[in-house]
């Protein structure tokens, strides 16, 4: 059974005047169908303004759909009286860490949730640890927030969702606001996450080289599913991303020129590695 499911999503935007009436209308998820299984890593793609982060507020029902259906573990997220249940299932990951962080300390902010979950205290540090070490970050455990370093505190973040024993977790641009260390840091454990753990990662994203490792990419123009398949296939259109206003890898759109020119490469390559290995084998060819 998926994990999360839409069907005929729509969300609108409403928006009033001081005295309620209605002035206008913003349809910023219009009629979106997807399926996430168990163990998957998903990434969800497009410019600002395009509806993903919309979109990925409805899996963990912040929002509620205007139209259509969202199922998180078989759960209707209209149901409120399964809103905990469906919380607990698929946890939630902000751009901004700070406005996750409430601990003073790492390790009591990791055990926040399990506690208010009315987890017992053995069995709370016993998640802490194990959610800290996931994410590389157990040594860490009692220094103060403040101290650590952007990604540092975003995988702090993780480790508190975590801890909850998620089913899914849904992280809406992790790197926003990260320099690229810590972009690394954050995909790093994700990615970790998700290998070893087999924990389902929804990620929400606009920086491509994000999604390389993705079994499913979903591109998002309009508040529409506008390009679906693996990261390869939708590299391979390079075009087509650039109408859609995203930055194509800087690997990616070279050898794209590089095919257009008359090198037979193949197409949709995803990494530095690739394209060596590529131009290595059409060197050797050439002997």
């Amino acid at each position: 059974m998926e994990i999360i499911k839409t069907e005929n999503l729509v969300f609108d935007y409403i928006r009033r005047d001081e005295e309620g009436n209605v002035e206008g209308i913003t349809t910023a998820v219009d009629n979106v169908d997807l399926e996430v299984m168990p163990g998957d890593f998903i990434a969800i793609l497009g410019h600002n303004g395009s509806g993903k982060s919309t979109l990925a507020k409805h899996f963990n029902a912040i929002l509620m759909p205007t139209e259509g259906t969202v199922w998180v573990d078989g759960m209707d997220t209209g149901d409120t009286d399964r809103l905990w249940d469906i919380r607990q299932r698929a946890g939630m990951v902000f751009q901004n860490p700070d406005n996750q962080i409430i601990g003073q300390v790492v390790e009591e902010d990791v055990g926040f949730g399990p506690e208010n979950m009315g987890v017992p205290t053995k069995e709370i540090w016993e998640r802490v640890e194990e959610s800290l070490r996931a994410v590389g970050m157990y040594e860490f455990r009692k220094y103060a927030p403040n101290k650590l370093s952007g990604g540092q505190k975003q995988r702090v973040s993780i480790a508190g969702v975590l801890a909850m024993h998620p089913k899914c977790i849904v992280l809406d641009e992790p790197t926003a606001m990260l320099d690229p260390g810590g972009r690394r840091e954050v995909i790093r454990a994700v990615r970790a996450l998700n290998d070893v753990e087999r924990v389902t990662v929804i990620l929400i994203t606009h920086y491509m080289e994000e999604i390389v490792y993705a079994d499913k990419v979903f591109v998002m123009d309009g508040g529409r599913i506008a390009m679906r398949g693996t990261p390869r296939e939708i590299f391979s259109q390079v075009e087509k991303l650039q109408e859609l206003r995203l930055d194509v890898p800087k690997v990616t759109l070279l050898s794209h020129e590089l095919r257009k020119s008359g090198l037979p490469l193949p197409p949709g390559i995803l990494t530095v590695k690739e394209l060596v290995d590529a131009l290595g084998a059409l060197h050797s060819g050439r002997k």
